[in-house]
């Protein structure tokens, strides 16, 4: 379903580069056990009229936190974040954001979600009726208008999360990975769109902030680019300006050749110079649940790509080795990620390659795989503390709510969800504990003999 613009008179917004928002010495920290967490550190960032912006990074880079640092939902804890150059107390009045889950509320229909913002703002019944057929319109909506989300696919909710962001003509739309719990091909229907909308020049709002982990993403909607680091905590790494026509043509040597560049920085592969498969005794250290968050990946995924690679001597192209496999890079990202934090593969040059650790756990049998995986993923912040707490009650059992109400303090709740996931499977499989879904609770894993070092220290 195509949206619907009003007739464009000009592809020139008025006041495009007036400064709407700016951070200046930006730094985010979390309390824990150990004292002060940092998450984000020294952003100098301005948002203008005119632009769209693309926040990217790996997870843990802070680049949700800074959008909700923008958007007045979180507070600095030192630093200013300013809009038109006055300095935020409380909730930005200038944005409007559009979350990954949609945030419907299920018993109200699509009309009446698309007027809670002006509900809010204490807009008369009728205008804002009005108002919100509108942005329905505009969005591509009009005729759901009395449907509830429950009768609507996850392209059309995300729609109405649009329309109810749009509705009350923010300065700036913030949009927090808005397409990544949809498929690949309704993502990239609403993709297309919304960047159509935008190049009309009727679009309501002057500049889009876009948070991603997707580099084609950034590369095809974002004028800028600005990518996050996360070792040891969020900093601005790069900043690319973009410079490319639309609509992008994702096969031009120009397209190639700026994802080239953003992934090169994205992964660090030169800029560091780390040892693959080896962590810095001072990143060992420093490693809790707010600052190491566990990639989307399973272990038959990471396993799977572990194998691959030690297939191809040990070492490979990634670039190459997504292109045989008919994906993506980012597809391939979390497991790569995941051999990573685990210490079984690192980057040598532009070669994904396996470390002694890694390569030993590609080619062992099950039993043996599961005791050095084991051995890795209790140095995991998260995989350690429900190791430990399982391991040192009487009854060998801890409750999920217990980790929930831990991570809830670093992430999202959808975050939280992905985070306890991901930990379940990594820590079935190397039988370090086991999880009982009835009663939500992890319990003391006794069948197995994968076990890793005896010092269960709870992380923050």
């Amino acid at each position: 379903m195509a949206m619907n613009t009003l007739p464009a008179t000009e592809n020139t917004r008025p006041a495009d580069g007036e400064p709407l928002l700016e951070t200046v010495g930006l730094t985010k920290s979390y309390a824990g056990a150990d004292g002060e967490l940092p998450v984000l550190s020294g952003i100098d960032l301005e948002i203008r009229a005119g632009e769209v912006v693309a926040l990217l990074g790996k997870s843990g880079s802070g680049k949700s936190t800074l959008l909700r640092c923008m958007a007045g939902l979180v507070p600095a804890s030192s630093g200013t974040v300013s809009y038109k150059g006055a300095a935020l107390t409380g909730a930005n009045p200038g944005t409007a954001m559009v979350f990954q889950t949609f945030a419907l509320l299920p018993w109200l229909t699509v009309q009446q979600n698309v007027e809670l913002g002006l509900e809010a703002k204490g807009v008369h019944p009728v205008e804002r009726a009005e108002a919100a057929r509108l942005a329905i319109d505009l969005i591509g909506l009009d005729g759901f208008e009395s449907a509830y989300p429950k009768e609507l696919s996850g392209g059309m909710r995300q729609r109405v999360g649009f329309a109810r962001a749009l509705v009350v003509e923010p300065d700036v739309l913030m949009m927090d990975e808005p397409f990544s719990a949809l498929d690949v091909l309704t993502a990239e229907n609403l993709r297309g769109e919304l960047m159509e909308l935008w190049e009309s020049g009727q679009f309501p709002t002057r500049a889009i902030v876009l948070v991603t982990h997707n580099i084609e993403e950034a590369v095809l909607m974002a004028d800028r680019i600005v990518v996050l680091g996360s070792r040891p905590y969020g900093t601005i790494r790069e900043v690319f300006e973009v410079g490319l026509d639309r609509p992008r043509d994702r096969n031009s040597a120009a397209f190639e050749d700026m994802i080239d560049r953003v992934y090169r920085t994205m992964t660090g592969r030169q800029k560091e110079g780390r040892t693959p498969g080896r962590q810095e005794p001072a990143d060992l250290e420093r490693r809790t649940v707010a600052n190491t968050p566990l990639p989307q990946a399973s272990v038959d995924g990471l396993s799977g790509l572990a194998e691959l690679v030690l297939h191809r001597g040990g070492r490979c192209d990634l670039a190459g080795l997504a292109d045989d496999l008919g994906l993506e890079v980012d597809d391939v990202m979390p497991q790569v990620d995941a051999l990573d934090l685990l210490g079984f593969a690192g980057f040598s040059g532009d070669d994904l390659l396996l470390t002694d650790t890694g390569t030993a756990f590609a080619g062992a049998d099950v039993q043996e795989s599961k005791t050095i995986f084991a051995r890795a993923a209790i140095q995991l912040p998260l995989v350690k503390v429900i190791t430990s707490s399982v391991r040192g009650k009487a009854d060998g059992t801890a409750r999920a709510g217990f980790f929930r109400d831990l991570l809830a303090h670093h992430y999202t709740s959808e975050q939280v969800d992905q985070q306890l996931e991901t930990a379940t499977d990594w820590g079935r499989y190397a039988e370090l504990y086991a999880y009982d879904a009835g009663p939500e609770e992890y319990r003391r894993d006794d069948t197995g003999d994968a076990s890793g070092p005896t010092d269960t220290q709870c992380p923050a």
